[in-house]
């Protein structure tokens, strides 16, 4: 039964977009959630209404009055995230079930926004160096941008029990097999 909503949080290097892009591949039942942001556009590949609704931050605040967002919030100073209403409509219409992938307060968020029709996976590494680790093998991050990186990751580590189910992403075939036992658990019930 479409309907459900899958949310895919961790710190930033986990491994949470590679899980999600992996049930997309194999589950034509879920539709990807995409974010509106204020951001800038990374270089020329990102493109408005597939990887972001990239919004003004003026368009984001109108948005806001109007309560068009599920939830949203300022994940960095300026720059604004969330997720509209509209977008998980869209997908449910299409008979899918909607999944995301946010950051942790987003995670949180939305699993309390959605209650019982969401299952909320707080993906996290064994460690704080293996998370470094990934995050230098990136060679984008600056040394300031990841550190930042990092301590936000700790911070966000605290957060963990706030959801459903913690999977830990040390082994990418098993944790793939995992997430796919796991919403294939939460589609059926």
């Amino acid at each position: 039964m479409a309907g459900k909503a899958l949310i895919f949080s961790a710190p930033s290097g986990s491994g949470k977009t590679t899980l999600v892009h992996y049930l997309l591949e194999h589950n034509p039942t879920l539709g990807f959630s995409i974010s509106a942001s204020t951001r800038d556009r990374r270089g020329r590949t990102e493109q408005h209404g597939k990887d972001y609704y990239f919004l003004t931050p003026e368009e984001f605040k109108k948005r806001i009055d109007n309560d068009e967002f599920v939830e949203w919030e300022e994940v960095y100073a300026g720059n604004f995230y969330g997720t509209l209403k509209s977008e998980v409509e869209r997908i449910w219409k299409e008979d899918k079930d909607v999944i995301f992938d946010v950051d942790v307060k987003g995670g949180i968020n939305l699993k309390k926004y959605f209650g019982d029709k969401a299952l909320s996976i707080f993906v996290k590494v064994p460690s704080l160096e293996v998370l470094e680790e990934r995050l230098r093998k990136r060679s984008t991050e600056s040394d300031a941008s990841l550190s930042q990186r990092l301590f936000k990751a700790k911070f966000e580590m605290k957060f963990q029990d706030d959801f459903d189910v913690v999977l830990v992403n040390e082994d990418l075939t098993h944790s793939c097999a995992e997430a796919q036992r796991l919403y294939d658990e939460f589609r059926n019930q």
